[in-house]
């Protein structure tokens, strides 16, 4: 550890360990410019124009409660998750460091969201005749929508972990599924299953869907509204789910319901949410085990495999073997969501630390892929399964998961599951223009999303909430992986995994201060090499650089070209001079914290 002031050749100044006393703070000051790279005024100006079109946004389609302005509907062909997914990607714009308007905004939305669909309710469909939303959380729904509906407020936290009310409501959303809430008895505890499908604030649905539980009540369509599955009416919209009806026991989807749970440990870091998430994940690696390495898409009341579904592990609604025909396009349809569930086992990856969950997701890839086949002299994977053995072969093989098993492991065997990756080829030194590409690209879909609003001629009772979730024009993926070294959650409900994450300690808020870029350009099982530039000719800015983004991991050493400075903690301050950078290797202890969403200070 060094002490009082080291001067270096670059253009950094740590002041700060957390953890340690001030007398014991390096101070290490250097004064080299680094001009502003092409990449970093793109950063910037891809964060100011996110926020622009938020703002704009906002004021087209959400009233000043932030109620949508749309028709409400029921159901997974329309219904309260598409109205909320259309402010998804704001936490992440604000956690980055968008402005504070963004925070303020989708908070907003997310309370009129609440409030909304509390009082909507069906007329025909029985599950929501007292309200779509009971508690402030679906009364009845499957997880593929669950997940969708909940993504804004599962990174809610890197915002504002503080808000009372949304510890309130972490606690409350996972209770739902622990087994503590009587009035939503959807977890089975001795048999360690979710018992349907179909589960929310009002429990589990312990009979066969219907049609109208999932099309929700019947619509004028012609003429009026155009539905984004293609239905032309409303018997097509019921014939799209006329076989979804086996839905009683457990199915993998159900595990994103983990993040409610690991929501509410990082909020409170309670053991037991901990305790449940990883006895229902074990749950899900033992059936695994018991299965050939591949999750069964059917889970009995009783425990056993394939138990209602005449022992068919591949049985169920969104099962290894569910094919349907599509009344849009008259074609049989392939809806396997099992895939969904790797969000899963990242939360127990997070809150254990251990890499076995991880091994559980590549066997069930490594076990698709071993069923390949040549077709017409091609190799072809499946990806379902049914009587009849594996179907629906692809020259691609089955990938599901296969980039979060590369992150989360760093281990280049797993790099030979992956698709092709433009972003893993910039890490690996073999595409050196991605970062501008990215960045372009993104702030070429904020243009392309705000033009189409703008010619946007529908009125709020010709609108569904769909086609306002369409129109989101956020676009941060590049963001994410380039400053972040992280992985987009998607819109599933999942968190955020990301090797460093930022604060500014002068402004006390989340994310990149004012004029400040940063660039991941390589990162390994034990390293990330950062760039971080002050864009500002002026004025010095200062920030915090957190190891993950629930400082799951731990620094333990940062480098540069000349110096080492011992580090052993999850979180460092980091001062750059005007006009100034620095390129650092941060050596790093991944998954050695428990993970948290408490701010540094």
């Amino acid at each position: 550890m060094r002490s009082a002031c080291h001067v270096l050749g670059l253009s950094v100044l740590v002041v700060l360990l957390y953890g340690t006393s001030p007398a014991a703070v390096p101070n290490v000051e250097v004064n080299t410019p680094l001009p502003p790279p092409a990449w970093a005024l793109l950063e910037r100006e891809l964060l100011r124009a996110n926020a622009a079109a938020c703002r704009e946004f906002y004021q087209r389609y959400f009233d000043e409660r932030g109620y949508i302005l749309c028709v409400l509907r029921w159901g997974a062909d329309d219904g309260p998750d598409d109205a909320i997914e259309s402010v998804n990607d704001w936490p992440l714009l604000h956690a980055l460091g968008g402005p504070q308007e963004v925070y303020e905004l989708y908070r907003r939305v997310w309370e009129g969201h609440l409030r909304q669909y509390t009082e909507a309710r069906t007329v025909e469909v029985p599950l929501a005749r007292d309200g779509m939303y009971y508690r402030e959380f679906p009364v009845m729904m499957d997880w593929l929508h669950n997940g969708e509906g909940l993504t804004v407020f599962n990174l809610q936290g890197l915002s504002d972990p503080r808000d009372p009310l949304l510890r309130q409501r972490a606690e409350r959303y996972a209770r739902f599924y622990t087994g503590d809430d009587p009035q939503a008895p959807n977890y089975d505890a001795q048999h360690r299953l979710i018992r349907s499908m179909f589960n929310g604030s009002r429990g589990p649905l312990l009979r066969k869907a219907t049609p109208l539980d999932w099309a929700g009540d019947p619509l004028e369509i012609e003429g009026r509204f155009r539905p984004r599955h293609g239905e032309r009416n409303y018997q097509e919209m019921l014939e799209h789910f006329r076989d979804y009806t086996d839905i009683v026991g457990d199915h993998p989807q159900n595990l994103l319901a983990t993040t409610l749970a690991l929501n509410a440990y990082m909020l409170t870091h309670d053991p037991r949410y901990r305790a449940w998430l990883l006895e229902y994940v074990d749950a899900w690696c033992e059936r695994a085990a018991a299965n050939g390495g591949i999750l069964p898409s059917h889970v009995g009341l009783d425990g056993t495999i394939g138990g209602s579904a005449d022992g068919k592990w591949y049985g169920g609604v969104y099962g290894w073997g569910f094919t349907v025909r599509d009344p849009a396009t008259g074609q049989m349809a392939h809806r396997n969501t099992c895939h969904l569930a790797v969000t899963g086992f990242g939360n127990a990856l997070l809150v254990s630390g251990k890499p076995e969950y991880v091994d559980t997701w590549r066997r069930q890839i490594r076990a698709v892929n071993v069923q390949a086949r040549l077709i017409d002299g091609r190799l072809m994977y499946p990806r379902m399964y049914a009587d009849q053995g594996w179907y629906d072969f692809h020259p691609e093989p089955y990938s599901h998961g296969a980039l979060e098993v590369y992150y989360w492991s760093c281990d280049t065997q797993d790099a030979d599951m992956l698709p092709p990756n433009p972003w893993l080829d910039f890490l690996a030194g073999r595409r050196p223009e991605y970062p501008v590409e990215a960045l372009q690209r993104d702030l070429e879909g904020v243009r392309r999303q705000v033009a189409a609003m703008r010619e946007d001629a529908s009125t709020p009772d010709t609108r569904l909430s769909d086609d306002v979730m369409v129109r989101n024009p956020v676009h941060i993926r590049s963001l994410v992986e380039l400053a972040l070294g992280g992985l987009h959650p998607g819109h599933v409900g999942g968190p955020l995994h990301c090797r460093l994450r930022y604060f500014d300690p002068v402004a006390q808020r989340p994310g990149l201060p004012h004029d400040v870029a940063a660039l991941v350009e390589a990162l390994d099982a034990t390293s990330v090499r950062v760039t971080l530039v002050n864009i500002n000719q002026l004025e010095p800015r200062t920030l915090i650089l957190q190891a993950g983004a629930y400082a799951e991991h731990q620094f333990t050493l940062a480098e540069t070209a000349t110096d080492r400075i011992e580090l052993n903690a999850p979180r460092f301050t980091l001062s750059l001079q005007a006009g100034c950078g620095a390129t650092l290797t941060l050596h790093q202890l991944r998954y050695a914290n428990p993970p948290t969403l408490d701010f540094p200070w």
